[in-house]
Parts: C-alpha cells; structure tokens; sequence
C-alpha cells in the first residue's frame, strides 16, 4: 500500500510547522486570490511545497475538518442566528435532524446556561440561511413540524463587528488584548448577482479534497465550470469586489477529539455572550466589543423578550473556562470605560456541537422542498 500523506508527515496541531501555517490558514487569507495556498506559504515564511503537504496531511487525518474558500453568506441570502425551544426529551433527536437533513441550517449546538436565566430553556442554537426570494420564518415552522420544537427565535445579524476563527492563534491570548482602533462594520445587505458569477461562485465555494490541495486550484475548478480559467479568476475577483467572497480557510474540529491529534480538542469551550446596551449605543457597542481579538464573531442582534432584550452578541472560543470568562470581565470593564452601560449581560455555553456552512443556492432549496413533501411556492417570503 502507497503511503498517505498523513502518514508522511506530522499533523497535530502542535506541531510547530502545523501552527504556523494554522496561525495563517484559519482566517488570515481574506477575498479571493488566485492562488490562496501561495499567500499562506508566503505570510507563514514557509515554502509552497510544504503548506501543500502539512494542508493535505491534516485534511485526510481529519484534523482539518475542511479547506474552503468561504462566503459571505449573509450578503447572499437570508439569514439569523435562530434559537429553539424542544423538550427535554426530543432535544437531541431534534439536533440529529437539523444536522443530517437541513443544507440550511449551519452551525447545530446545544448550549447551556451557568443558572436558570431568562431564554436559559431555548438550549438548540442554529444558523440559518435560505435562499434569496424564500422565507426563514417558515422554514424554521416547517422544521418545528419535523422536530418537534415548540419556538423559536429568529434573530438576523443587523450589522457585524468581527468574523473570524484563528484558534491556534488565539490561544496565546490575554485578557484585554485588543486592537487600538474600533472593529470593523460588516453590512448585511443583500447583493444580486448574474448567472455568470453564480456559476463561479458554486464552484469556488465547494469543500477542497485532499488529490485538490495544489498550488493552482483554481485551474480544475473553472474547467469543471466551463468557464475560461482567465474569465473565472476575473468573476471571482469581482465577487469578491462585492463583498460576497470571505476567507479562504482550513478549518479545525471545535470541540470535538480527534484521534490523530492526539485526542485533543482544539478548542474546550465556547461562549456566546450577550448585552444589552441602551437603544441607540447598538453600533458604537459592536464597534467596541470588536476590537477584542478574543471575539471570533461580533453582531448587532435582537434578541428580543426571550432573551432580555439583548442586542449585542459574540462568541469566543478557550480551552479554560476561567480564562474565557476573563476575556468577558475585560469587555465589560471596557464598555462600561468608554460610557457604554450593560444593563443585562449572560453567556451561553457550548455543548454538542455540529459545524457545517449553510447551502444558499436556489435550485438546491427546491430540490429539498420536494424531498420533505413541501410545495416550494408555499415557502416563498
């Protein structure tokens, strides 16, 4: 038998070589390059040749769980952060199902609260997008019926402050730690596109197989497409000009062991904190929360009566606990430094967890419609 890559070369996380070029790979390739492996070599000071081995190795041991170039799904179709209150007793079944049948349900996590607080009983927390022209609120009806869940709460991002990943390189992280200027706003409006760039961004945004780990990727793609290579670098460009095309990254398992990382988890915990800030500090709030490296992700949401009124929310990933919690007491301090009053604050903890990108693509959303037995024009917005 040949060997694999990953029988070739190391490919636990701590590997020295591995952490640079995760340190990199995770969330610092931003936009679409025509040559994304080659920006990682060189931003890692490492050569081509060996991001494109250590890449693949930790792909087929499992350790990167997947190779994408990311989109900026929000931008594409609608979408929200949704959570959802199931029985006791149904709760993982209900789980089972949004992760194994819904294409558009992305992130699936239970999450728990420290003591019983207001929303503490909705422990199912999803992402959701649905196509362009559909409705999420009767998608989220339609997959009550299917689970069984008894609410839920839909809660679209208005604005985002931060999106990222980076645990390898967020594990060296103090509290406190933060940019000397405001994070950044990310608009949510939707963005129409052609026939032409749906067609390429189909194909770039399609997980990355081990035999596809090459310093032209693209190459293979555009020729699957029967789009002219120079044509399909062009597209791409643009869409990324429109704000479409996030990162290009490899993304870890969370929380989940992994037996060729020596049965560790990149990550331990995982905490969605909310605030409440006074109705007009919304923005100013999200700009201030953005600037802690700490925050993978930032959004102005509406959490509405279920949750307090909560309208800042963000998420931030540790191995200790303490020290997840640390980085909250730091926001806070802050916030209440700069003239921000948080008149009501929690933080949702992550169990089980299933992370998977949101499908956004129209054709497919049809398709589904008519495997669950549901007229398509019924689920139009």
């Amino acid at each position: 038998m040949a060997p694999t890559a990953s029988n070739l070369h190391p490919v636990t996380t701590d590997d020295p070589v591995n952490a640079r070029i995760l340190s990199i790979s995770e969330d610092r390739i931003q936009g679409f390059s025509p040559a994304p492996f080659a920006d990682i070599a060189q931003q890692s000071g490492l050569a081509l040749e060996v991001v494109l081995q250590r890449i693949a190795a930790m792909l087929e041991a499992g350790v990167i769980r997947r190779v994408r170039q990311t989109i900026m799904a929000t931008s594409l179709a609608p979408g929200a952060l949704v959570a959802w209150r199931v029985p006791a007793e149904r709760l993982n079944d209900a789980f089972d199902w949004m992760s194994a049948h819904d294409p558009f349900t992305g992130h699936v996590v239970i999450r728990t609260t420290d003591a019983a607080t207001p929303g503490s009983q909705y422990r199912l927390w999803t992402t959701l997008k649905v196509p362009q022209g559909f409705s999420t609120d009767k998608h989220c009806q339609l997959l009550c019926e299917k689970t069984g869940a008894e609410a839920f709460r839909l809660m679209p991002a208005k604005k985002m402050f931060a999106l990222g990943v980076g645990h390898i390189r967020r594990r060296e992280l103090q509290p406190g730690d933060k940019s000397d200027v405001p994070g950044r706003v990310i608009d949510t409006r939707l963005v129409e596109l052609d026939d032409l760039e749906w067609r390429v961004l189909w194909a770039i945004k399609r997980e990355f197989s081990v035999d596809e780990i090459a310093a032209d990727p693209w190459r293979p793609r555009a020729a699957a497409s029967g789009v002219p290579y120079d044509s399909f670098l062009k597209v791409g460009k643009r869409l990324s000009d429109k704000g479409v095309i996030g990162r290009f990254s490899t993304f870890l398992e969370h929380v989940k062991r992994v037996k060729a990382n020596d049965d560790q988890a990149v990550t331990r915990y995982n905490a969605l904190f909310h605030w409440r800030v006074p109705e007009g500090r919304e923005m100013d709030a999200g700009l201030e929360v953005g600037r802690f490296h700490c925050m993978t992700h930032a959004y102005w949401r509406e959490g509405g009566p279920e949750f307090q009124n909560v309208n800042i929310m963000g998420v931030s990933h540790g191995l200790e606990k303490d020290k997840v919690m640390a980085h909250k007491a730091a926001i806070d301090q802050h916030l209440r430094g700069v003239g921000i009053d948080v008149s009501y604050t929690n933080v949702f903890w992550g169990g089980r967890s299933e992370i998977k990108p949101s499908e956004i693509m129209p054709d497919v959303y049809r398709d589904w419609c008519r495997d669950m037995g549901v007229d398509v024009e019924g689920m139009r917005a």
